[in-house]
């Protein structure tokens, strides 16, 4: 998803609950707005050297130190997986930090305890590439207003955000359209900002709004999120699906093939299991769940289940792991649905006395909840056991990291924000995964992905605009 945030149960419990859920204001960034605040075969090429990064030559010590408390007291396996990290390419499916900071008023450098990423995060956690998610409410789709404005305006508000951060700290971010510029911003020492469109609703339904966000960096988007749209349906979150078309309609299966001639990635994260089917009907070039956990796992309609994991597989595609507790925990799923049945006024008294901040709002929300019934801890190897269950279903070239950071209110024990993720390198290799293997979970299954729908779009010859699709919905 998206954003920061719960959702938010009012006084009258799970109905109320069910409903913003639906709407969007709770899940994900519904999360984020209630937080925020708060062809293509499946084989994988061989990795690429990234070389040595001539900005970042303590990471591999940081990142012993955040494994070990202390670099003096590091084990040989942690040792050694701190130098896998460093060398690896480490890519984030999903991170809805531009929500944050548009919400907040802030920049990138603001490192706070209460957000999950920073300058300062980025550069302890390693990472090479972050995909900033360009969220969009589903209320902008059926409530635009003159001031501000509707689903297309939010998600220019928040590309010109990113360009601003991008722009702001040059020594230390670059803007990445491709995987060559994740690798250059991997020998340069620097984090590749990605973008990536969250809600197919943000076009408006037009394919040249479409092409527009390609041509401002947007290299995914998901086709929705938990509202369904005029093309395509949504999986929701609670209560009954949102079913509209059972899939895609004809313009639907449209966008898919546009996306794909241009070299955009297909998101079917947060989409039904109706649509999701049809969008395998349509794909010729590979897609992407950005942050999805495996239902068998954890069992909640917004994860994918083994049939999912097995078709991205057929597909060439790759999953990615999302780090939300409800996603990856039956038992903390069903804790934190009571808790807002018993105290969702009380959250929505702080939601709306924290609106202007969203931070303050999560550190509310903390002391809340650690005054009331402090939800179940969900451990970090509950995080890897979703990575595994998909690596046995789909294989080890088809997983990958979408943690939803800034866009969940409630992360495993020890992944506090981007700085935790060389603990996740930590634990596959503990549990005996090979370094070749690890390398491609954490950043090497995307970039594969991503390069063969670049080739997808440039094997069609054609003129992003001059041979774009012109059609319509149907009236």
């Amino acid at each position: 998803m998206t954003p920061p945030g719960h959702a938010l149960l009012a006084s009258r419990g799970r109905a109320n609950y069910e409903e913003r859920m639906r709407s969007g204001a709770l899940g994900c960034w519904s999360l984020a707005a209630s937080l925020a605040l708060a062809a293509c075969s499946p084989a994988a090429p061989a990795h690429e050297p990234v070389g040595e990064s001539t900005a970042r030559p303590r990471v591999a010590k940081a990142a012993t130190a955040a494994l070990a408390g202390g670099e003096s007291d590091a084990t040989p396996l942690e040792q050694r997986a701190a130098r896998l990290h460093e060398r690896a390419i480490v890519i984030d499916g999903h991170d809805d930090v531009p929500t944050l900071m548009l919400a907040g008023g802030t920049g990138i450098e603001l490192d706070s305890p209460w957000a999950h990423t920073s300058l300062a995060k980025m550069k302890r956690g390693g990472i090479t590439g972050s995909f900033f998610s360009i969220y969009v409410e589903g209320d902008l789709a059926e409530k635009p207003t003159v001031t501000g404005g509707g689903p297309l305006r939010r998600a220019i508000d928040l590309v010109d955000l990113t360009y601003r951060q991008v722009e702001r700290h040059p020594d230390a971010l670059v803007l990445a359209t491709s995987a060559d510029d994740v690798r250059r911003a991997k020998r340069e020492g620097k984090v590749a900002v990605l973008m990536g469109v969250e809600g197919g609703h943000a076009i408006e339904s037009s394919l040249a709004a479409l092409r527009v966000l390609y041509r401002l960096g947007c290299r995914y988007m998901t086709l929705t999120h938990t509202n369904t749209n005029e093309w395509a349906d949504s999986a929701g979150f609670s209560g009954p699906p949102p079913v509209r078309h059972h899939g895609l309609t004809p313009f639907g299966e449209e966008v898919v093939r546009e996306m794909q001639r241009i070299g955009m990635l297909v998101d079917v994260s947060h989409v039904s299991d109706e649509t999701f089917a049809a969008v395998m009907r349509v794909a010729e070039a590979p897609v992407i769940a950005s942050h999805s956990s495996a239902r068998a796992v954890a069992d909640h309609r917004r994860n994918l289940s083994d049939d999912m994991l097995r078709a991205i597989a057929k597909n060439g595609g790759v999953a990615m792991v999302n780090f939300w507790s409800v996603f990856l925990s039956n038992e903390f799923g069903a804790a934190s649905r009571a808790w807002f049945d018993k105290h969702g006024a009380a959250h929505a008294e702080l939601r709306a006395r924290h609106k202007q901040s969203p931070l303050a709002f999560r550190e509310a929300l903390a002391k809340l909840r650690a005054e009331t019934e402090p939800l179940p801890k969900v451990p970090l190897s509950k995080l890897v056991d979703h990575i595994e269950h998909m690596i046995a279903v789909a294989g080890v070239d088809h997983v990958g990291l979408g943690s939803d950071f800034d866009g969940v209110d409630a992360l495993p024990e020890g992944i506090t924000g981007v700085d935790a993720l060389p603990k996740i390198t930590l634990e596959l290799l503990r549990r005996g995964h090979s370094e070749e293997d690890v390398l491609k979970i954490l950043g090497e299954n995307f970039l594969r992905v991503l390069a063969r729908a670049e080739a997808f779009a440039q094997s069609k010859g054609t003129r992003l605009s001059g041979d774009g699709s012109l059609r319509r919905i149907d009236r």
